[in-house]
């Protein structure tokens, strides 16, 4: 009677960690795909007044800020749209490892973590740049234009803390599969 009991925990045991497995990778598919929609859809114009000298009128030219014209966004827009796609496809081939008794869950583990360190380097350019945007660069003299597109930085700033989550729900997807392993070690 113990063995069957036993049994009954192995089964409830993974069936809870198939279950957050699941809901982890909806999470982060989620995520990254809200992340990569606000930064391809980011953009702003404004019409900035500029004085030549105080004898010419000022000039009133309108000014565009899009997420493209950056290239830490392009890698922040592509990072999320890699990510999204991946979690789309590892979450099908979760499902199938269910059933499989291949290597198909070791690679969906490296591959997790891949994709939670491209989520960070991406992260961390779209963070950089938009700290210059903030506060600009005394230094080589380039000026902050969040003052000038409030819009645009936040709506990149709602997106890199979605991809930060995102990468964090990467992050667990990992520790989970790493716990689950050692578990079936015992």
């Amino acid at each position: 009677m113990e063995g069957v009991g036993s049994n009954l925990k192995v089964v409830e045991s993974s069936r809870r960690i198939r279950y957050c497995d699941g809901l982890l990778r909806v999470l982060g598919l989620l995520l990254t795909l809200v992340a990569a929609i606000l930064t391809g859809a980011d953009k702003e114009t404004k019409t900035i007044p500029i004085s030549v000298t105080k004898t010419l009128p000022t000039l009133h030219i309108p000014v565009t800020a899009k997420w493209h014209y950056m290239s830490a966004f392009v890698y922040f827009f592509v990072s999320n749209a890699i990510a999204f796609s991946y979690a789309a496809a590892s979450l099908v081939a979760s499902m199938a490892v269910r059933t499989s008794k291949d290597k198909t869950g070791l690679v969906v583990v490296i591959l997790d973590m891949a994709i939670m360190g491209l989520l960070l380097s991406a992260n961390g350019a779209a963070i950089a740049v938009g700290i210059l945007g903030q506060y600009g660069n005394s230094h080589v003299q380039w000026r902050k234009v969040c003052n000038s597109f409030g819009g645009f930085c936040h709506q990149m700033t709602a997106a890199i803390i979605l991809s930060l989550v995102g990468s964090l729900v990467f992050f667990w997807l990992v520790a989970v599969a790493l716990l689950n392993l050692h578990k079936k070690s015992r």
